[in-house]
Protein backbone atom coordinates (compact mmCIF):
# COMPACT_ATOMS: atom_id res chain seq x y z
CA UNK A 1 0.00 0.00 0.00
CA UNK A 2 1.42 3.35 -1.06
CA UNK A 3 2.28 5.82 1.66
CA UNK A 4 -0.13 8.71 2.06
CA UNK A 5 0.92 12.10 0.77
CA UNK A 6 1.06 15.13 3.05
CA UNK A 7 -2.02 16.53 1.36
CA UNK A 8 -3.97 13.31 1.97
CA UNK A 9 -2.97 13.37 5.63
CA UNK A 10 -4.04 17.00 5.96
CA UNK A 11 -7.42 16.28 4.39
CA UNK A 12 -8.00 13.45 6.88
CA UNK A 13 -7.04 15.71 9.79
CA UNK A 14 -9.42 18.41 8.54
CA UNK A 15 -12.22 15.82 8.47
CA UNK A 16 -11.44 14.49 11.96
CA UNK A 17 -10.73 17.81 13.67
CA UNK A 18 -13.11 19.09 16.32
CA UNK A 19 -12.00 22.30 18.01
CA UNK A 20 -14.50 23.26 20.74
CA UNK A 21 -15.18 26.87 21.65
CA UNK A 22 -14.00 26.69 25.24
CA UNK A 23 -13.54 30.43 25.82
CA UNK A 24 -16.32 32.75 26.97
CA UNK A 25 -16.60 36.52 26.56
CA UNK A 26 -18.60 37.81 29.52
CA UNK A 27 -19.22 41.22 27.96
CA UNK A 28 -20.50 39.90 24.65
CA UNK A 29 -22.05 36.74 26.08
CA UNK A 30 -20.64 34.36 23.46
CA UNK A 31 -18.32 31.36 23.28
CA UNK A 32 -15.29 31.31 21.02
CA UNK A 33 -12.10 29.37 20.37
CA UNK A 34 -8.63 30.84 20.54
CA UNK A 35 -5.31 29.77 19.08
CA UNK A 36 -4.51 27.48 22.02
CA UNK A 37 -7.85 25.67 21.68
CA UNK A 38 -7.11 24.90 18.03
CA UNK A 39 -3.56 23.71 18.79
CA UNK A 40 -4.80 21.47 21.61
CA UNK A 41 -7.18 19.76 19.18
CA UNK A 42 -4.71 19.65 16.28
CA UNK A 43 -1.58 18.25 17.96
CA UNK A 44 -2.92 14.73 18.71
CA UNK A 45 -4.23 14.38 15.15
CA UNK A 46 -0.93 15.52 13.66
CA UNK A 47 0.90 12.99 15.86
CA UNK A 48 -1.50 10.28 14.72
CA UNK A 49 -0.78 11.05 11.07
CA UNK A 50 2.95 11.56 11.67
CA UNK A 51 3.19 15.20 10.62
CA UNK A 52 4.39 18.25 12.52
CA UNK A 53 2.41 21.51 12.94
CA UNK A 54 4.49 24.71 13.01
CA UNK A 55 3.61 28.32 13.77
CA UNK A 56 5.59 31.50 13.23
CA UNK A 57 4.95 35.19 12.76
CA UNK A 58 6.75 38.36 11.79
CA UNK A 59 6.07 42.08 11.86
CA UNK A 60 5.65 43.67 8.43
CA UNK A 61 4.99 47.23 7.36
CA UNK A 62 2.13 47.78 4.92
CA UNK A 63 1.59 51.41 4.05
CA UNK A 64 2.14 53.30 7.29
CA UNK A 65 0.82 50.58 9.61
CA UNK A 66 2.42 47.57 11.27
CA UNK A 67 0.87 44.16 10.68
CA UNK A 68 1.56 40.75 12.17
CA UNK A 69 1.99 38.14 9.44
CA UNK A 70 1.41 34.67 10.89
CA UNK A 71 2.27 31.45 9.07
CA UNK A 72 0.80 28.07 9.99
CA UNK A 73 2.14 24.97 8.29
CA UNK A 74 2.40 21.22 8.52
CA UNK A 75 5.34 19.13 7.35
CA UNK A 76 6.24 15.46 7.11
CA UNK A 77 9.94 16.22 6.80
CA UNK A 78 9.87 16.09 3.02
CA UNK A 79 7.24 18.62 2.00
CA UNK A 80 5.08 21.22 3.68
CA UNK A 81 1.74 22.98 3.29
CA UNK A 82 1.37 26.49 4.71
CA UNK A 83 -1.14 29.32 5.00
CA UNK A 84 -0.71 32.90 6.20
CA UNK A 85 -2.97 35.45 7.87
CA UNK A 86 -2.51 39.09 8.83
CA UNK A 87 -3.61 41.15 11.81
CA UNK A 88 -3.07 44.88 12.25
CA UNK A 89 -1.78 46.29 15.50
CA UNK A 90 -4.30 48.63 17.09
CA UNK A 91 -3.30 52.27 17.31
CA UNK A 92 -5.12 52.69 20.60
CA UNK A 93 -6.15 49.90 22.95
CA UNK A 94 -6.86 51.11 26.46
CA UNK A 95 -5.44 49.12 29.35
CA UNK A 96 -2.74 47.43 27.23
CA UNK A 97 0.93 48.28 26.75
CA UNK A 98 2.73 47.97 23.41
CA UNK A 99 3.92 44.40 23.99
CA UNK A 100 0.38 43.29 24.89
CA UNK A 101 -1.01 44.94 21.74
CA UNK A 102 1.54 43.10 19.61
CA UNK A 103 0.84 39.83 21.45
CA UNK A 104 -2.90 40.21 20.91
CA UNK A 105 -2.43 40.82 17.18
CA UNK A 106 -0.05 37.84 16.97
CA UNK A 107 -2.53 35.50 18.67
CA UNK A 108 -5.29 36.72 16.38
CA UNK A 109 -3.23 36.25 13.21
CA UNK A 110 -2.04 32.80 14.30
CA UNK A 111 -5.60 31.70 15.00
CA UNK A 112 -6.75 32.62 11.51
CA UNK A 113 -3.69 31.10 9.87
CA UNK A 114 -4.59 27.84 11.66
CA UNK A 115 -8.21 28.27 10.58
CA UNK A 116 -7.11 28.50 6.98
CA UNK A 117 -4.77 25.52 7.18
CA UNK A 118 -7.29 23.21 8.88
CA UNK A 119 -10.44 24.62 7.22
CA UNK A 120 -12.07 25.89 10.41
CA UNK A 121 -14.90 28.33 9.76
CA UNK A 122 -15.20 31.02 12.41
CA UNK A 123 -17.29 33.47 10.40
CA UNK A 124 -20.00 33.36 13.08
CA UNK A 125 -17.54 34.04 15.89
CA UNK A 126 -17.38 37.46 17.48
CA UNK A 127 -14.28 36.79 19.54
CA UNK A 128 -12.37 39.75 18.15
CA UNK A 129 -14.92 42.52 18.09
CA UNK A 130 -14.21 46.22 17.84
CA UNK A 131 -11.36 47.02 20.25
CA UNK A 132 -13.04 50.12 21.56
CA UNK A 133 -16.14 48.16 22.48
CA UNK A 134 -14.11 45.54 24.31
CA UNK A 135 -12.18 48.08 26.35
CA UNK A 136 -15.10 48.78 28.69
CA UNK A 137 -18.24 46.96 29.87
CA UNK A 138 -21.41 47.58 27.91
CA UNK A 139 -25.07 47.21 28.67
CA UNK A 140 -26.34 43.89 27.33
CA UNK A 141 -28.08 44.21 24.00
CA UNK A 142 -30.92 42.05 22.75
CA UNK A 143 -29.50 39.13 20.84
CA UNK A 144 -30.16 39.49 17.14
CA UNK A 145 -31.27 36.62 15.00
CA UNK A 146 -28.46 35.57 12.64
CA UNK A 147 -28.91 36.45 9.01
CA UNK A 148 -29.72 33.37 6.98
CA UNK A 149 -27.27 34.23 4.21
CA UNK A 150 -24.15 36.04 5.41
CA UNK A 151 -22.04 35.34 2.33
CA UNK A 152 -21.65 37.48 -0.76
CA UNK A 153 -23.14 36.68 -4.14
CA UNK A 154 -21.22 33.88 -5.81
CA UNK A 155 -20.33 31.98 -2.61
CA UNK A 156 -22.76 29.11 -3.30
CA UNK A 157 -21.63 28.95 -6.92
CA UNK A 158 -18.00 28.70 -5.75
CA UNK A 159 -18.81 25.77 -3.44
CA UNK A 160 -20.72 24.02 -6.21
CA UNK A 161 -17.76 24.41 -8.58
CA UNK A 162 -15.37 23.15 -5.92
CA UNK A 163 -17.46 20.00 -5.54
CA UNK A 164 -17.99 19.41 -9.27
CA UNK A 165 -14.32 19.98 -10.15
CA UNK A 166 -13.10 18.15 -7.02
CA UNK A 167 -10.72 20.95 -6.03
CA UNK A 168 -8.75 20.05 -2.85
CA UNK A 169 -9.53 22.36 0.10
CA UNK A 170 -5.81 22.96 0.60
CA UNK A 171 -5.53 24.39 -2.93
CA UNK A 172 -8.36 26.83 -2.25
CA UNK A 173 -6.81 27.85 1.06
CA UNK A 174 -3.45 28.54 -0.62
CA UNK A 175 -5.08 30.59 -3.37
CA UNK A 176 -7.22 32.70 -1.02
CA UNK A 177 -4.25 33.39 1.26
CA UNK A 178 -1.92 34.30 -1.61
CA UNK A 179 -4.33 36.49 -3.57
CA UNK A 180 -6.38 38.18 -0.85
CA UNK A 181 -4.42 37.58 2.39
CA UNK A 182 -7.47 35.97 3.95
CA UNK A 183 -7.77 32.54 5.57
CA UNK A 184 -10.98 31.30 3.93
CA UNK A 185 -13.44 31.82 1.12
CA UNK A 186 -16.23 33.00 3.44
CA UNK A 187 -14.36 36.26 4.15
CA UNK A 188 -14.14 37.46 0.55
CA UNK A 189 -16.06 40.55 -0.47
CA UNK A 190 -18.18 40.77 -3.61
CA UNK A 191 -15.37 41.92 -5.89
CA UNK A 192 -12.89 39.37 -4.58
CA UNK A 193 -15.47 36.63 -5.09
CA UNK A 194 -15.64 37.53 -8.79
CA UNK A 195 -11.89 36.88 -9.08
CA UNK A 196 -12.17 33.66 -7.04
CA UNK A 197 -14.91 32.37 -9.37
CA UNK A 198 -12.70 33.03 -12.39
CA UNK A 199 -9.89 31.10 -10.75
CA UNK A 200 -11.92 28.03 -9.84
CA UNK A 201 -13.65 27.93 -13.23
CA UNK A 202 -10.19 27.68 -14.80
CA UNK A 203 -8.78 25.29 -12.23
CA UNK A 204 -7.18 22.27 -13.85
CA UNK A 205 -6.61 24.04 -17.16
CA UNK A 206 -3.39 25.55 -18.48
CA UNK A 207 -4.11 28.83 -16.74
CA UNK A 208 -4.44 27.10 -13.39
CA UNK A 209 -1.32 28.43 -11.77
CA UNK A 210 -1.64 32.00 -12.92
CA UNK A 211 -4.42 32.96 -10.55
CA UNK A 212 -6.63 36.00 -10.76
CA UNK A 213 -6.37 39.18 -8.78
CA UNK A 214 -8.43 42.30 -8.45
CA UNK A 215 -5.47 44.55 -7.89
CA UNK A 216 -3.06 46.14 -10.36
CA UNK A 217 -0.61 47.14 -7.66
CA UNK A 218 0.01 47.03 -3.90
CA UNK A 219 -1.55 50.43 -3.34
CA UNK A 220 -4.91 49.21 -4.66
CA UNK A 221 -4.63 46.05 -2.57
CA UNK A 222 -4.38 48.12 0.59
CA UNK A 223 -7.85 49.52 -0.02
CA UNK A 224 -9.19 46.21 1.25
CA UNK A 225 -8.87 45.29 4.93
CA UNK A 226 -6.91 42.19 5.75
CA UNK A 227 -8.29 39.08 7.46
CA UNK A 228 -7.23 40.37 10.85
CA UNK A 229 -9.41 43.47 10.58
CA UNK A 230 -12.40 41.75 9.06
CA UNK A 231 -13.34 39.35 11.85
Amino acid sequence: MAAKTLQQKLIEIQAELKAPKSQFNKFGGYNYRNCEDILEAVKPLCAKHEIVPLLSDEIVMIGDRFYIKATAKVTDGKEEIATTAYARESLDKKGMDESQITGSASSYARKYALNGLFCIDDTKDADFMDNAQNSKPQQPKPQQQPTKNTHVKGYDEFLALQKSKNVPPAEITKYIAAEFKKPRIGLLDEFEMIAALKWIKNYGEKEENKGFTLYDNDEQALLHEDAGDRA
